[in-house]
């Protein structure tokens, strides 16, 4: 990935988005079904499109909304639906067109108090509290977020009554409906006006903000925290959890600094991102040139991306961590300081996260749940409890309380954060010191991704591939050990190819969007050696399409 020369550098007005257009562009454009681009479509995280772009405005809301009423009568889920939203420009009128359907349609809805923002974590955390216990009348949830993405950006995702994203076979049900609705012009979609909406009896209000900072010490030692005097620095980044801060703080008596409480919808405070863009993504050392260069001032400081599903943490000793290595810190220090964790709970990670993982787990003895990339993966093991810990190489993380129950089954940005502040408590050392302190014993690995071109075809190929069209035998010197297209955790399809060797490995999986391909890629050698397999895995993989077209 070429970096640009306005990486890191303060956001100018050339790069801000014009918030006025963009929501004319919501309400006054229409999409095209029969272009694709233009379509509902469910990724990993939801739809997500710009109104710019015609791929997210008003009438997929409404569709999508439709949909997912529809989609709950037919489950006979009939308890409250948990509605949040993040800070970006179209999460608002989003919020708007979704509340006028589900009032239409019956549905009781849960509002913040105050129209206050909610981040992620905080509606799988209400999904989850308010299920416990029950077998009918089950709630879910939508959050309106396109989690860390440009502010240009709009992102739409259902949560369904287990609390965290919805299943592959739910969204297909879901975007196959509302795709039909667009086809007919919205044809079927009950709506009312919004403030009709608003006074509608089956529209209530939920204290978020207490319900989840008031449960924050059943899955993490405030108390730790509280007595080691810990001096914390948080960055929201101008996201969803910006007033959840200072009631932690305040609630849990922490000695912790906001260092940024701006609300605003073109993030105009931001530093750009690797490729001159506004993202509010806490792993990106770009992004987070705000907060990196305060370190110094804190013990330990962190930030959340716009809907505080992913993590980022800085130390005094080594800077902002690379998500890799503050997951193996983390792994490392609960399944020793969670005593009433069930020994047989297995660490969760995906199959582009660190090795680094692997080797933390097995000289803990815990069993390893590898899994393809999407956080869905980890859904059922957080909730049964058969996962202590489930984590993404995108900083995205969650874990279990201190019971060994459920938490969250998405991703939570503020609780790893927080558990970074505990772990200097009871560390006497921050993770950066303690990850130099992995890597003697374990090794020390250079990870990095990188992007190749790829045709549609080409894309197609590469997530249909067979370990027996990879003809290599070797991998930047060494024998090629394993060839993996399904995840050893749950066998199901990585979409890709994972080659593994006694040194290094990569991963190769088609962009979602773009008419490429990623790969991840791991050396316990040095930078000589990530650049070989870097190379080696383009040739293997355009060598395994050949052979793939050739079978064809």
């Amino acid at each position: 990935m070429k970096t640009s020369p306005l990486a890191g550098k303060p956001a100018q007005a050339a790069t801000l988005v014009n918030v006025p257009r963009l929501v004319t562009a919501y309400y006054g454009n229409q999409p095209d079904p029969s272009v694709p681009g233009q379509r509902v479509a469910f990724g990993t995280s939801g739809h997500r499109g710009s109104a710019f772009e015609n791929s997210f405005n008003e009438w997929h809301v409404l569709a999508i909304s439709q949909a997912i009423c529809e989609y709950r009568r037919q489950r006979h889920i009939d308890g409250p639906l948990f509605l949040g939203i993040d800070t970006h420009a179209l999460s608002e009128p989003a919020y708007a067109s979704a509340l006028e359907v589900l009032a239409a349609n019956g549905v009781d809805v849960m509002l913040a108090e105050h129209d206050e923002y909610t981040p992620t974590p905080v509606i799988s955390h209400a999904i989850l509290t308010y299920n416990r216990g029950r077998d009918t009348g089950l709630a879910d949830g939508i959050v309106i977020t396109p989690s860390h993405n440009p502010p240009d950006s709009g992102g739409f995702k259902y949560n369904p009554p287990n609390g965290g994203p919805a299943d592959k076979d739910v969204t297909d049900w879901i975007e196959a409906r509302a795709n039909a609705i667009l086809e007919n012009g919205l044809k079927g979609v009950k709506r009312i006006p919004l403030e009709q909406a608003r006074r509608a009896a089956t529209t209530h209000r939920h204290d978020f903000i207490n319900a989840y900072v008031s449960d924050l010490d059943s899955v993490l030692d405030m108390d730790a925290i509280r007595g080691a005097g810990i001096n914390m620095g948080v960055d929201p980044l101008g996201g969803a959890g910006v007033h959840y801060w200072g009631a932690i703080a305040e609630r849990y008596g922490l000695n912790l600094t906001i260092v940024n409480e701006v609300d605003d919808p073109a993030f105009r405070f931001m530093t750009l991102d690797w490729d001159g863009r506004v993202r509010m993504d806490p792993s990106s050392p770009y992004a987070m040139q705000g907060l990196i260069g305060l370190k110094d001032r804190f013990d330990i400081a962190f930030a959340c991306d716009t809907d505080h599903d992913r993590h980022g943490i800085v130390t005094r000793t080594a800077g902002l961590l690379q998500p890799n290595h503050y997951l193996s810190v983390a792994i490392h220090y609960l399944f020793q300081h969670r005593p009433n964790w069930s020994k047989q709970a297995a660490v969760g990670k995906t199959v582009v996260s660190s090795q680094m993982i692997d080797r933390v787990a097995a000289k803990l003895g815990c069993r390893l749940y590898e899994v393809p990339v999407g956080f869905k993966w980890f859904v059922e093991g957080l909730y049964e409890g058969s996962l202590g810990f489930g984590g993404e190489e995108s900083a995205g993380a969650s874990f279990v309380r201190r019971d060994g129950s459920v938490w969250t089954t998405d991703k939570d940005g503020m609780v790893p954060a927080l558990l970074s502040a505990e772990i200097a408590a009871r560390m006497g050392r921050d993770p950066g010191e303690l990850y130099r302190e992995l890597t003697r014993e374990a090794g020390n690995p250079v990870y990095d991704r990188v992007e190749a071109p790829a045709t549609a075809e080409q894309k197609q190929q590469l997530a249909r591939l067979s370990p027996q069209q990879v003809r290599s035998a070797e991998l930047a010197g060494e024998p090629i050990q394993t060839i993996l297209t399904r995840a050893p955790g749950n066998d199901a399809p990585i979409g890709g190819l994972k080659v593994i060797a006694a040194s290094g490995w990569f991963a190769a999986r088609p962009s979602g969007t773009e008419n490429l391909y990623k790969i991840y890629a791991e050396s316990f050698r040095d930078e000589n050696h990530l650049h070989r397999i870097q190379a080696e895995a383009q040739a293997i993989v355009s060598d395994a399409l050949t052979a793939s077209s050739q079978q064809a």
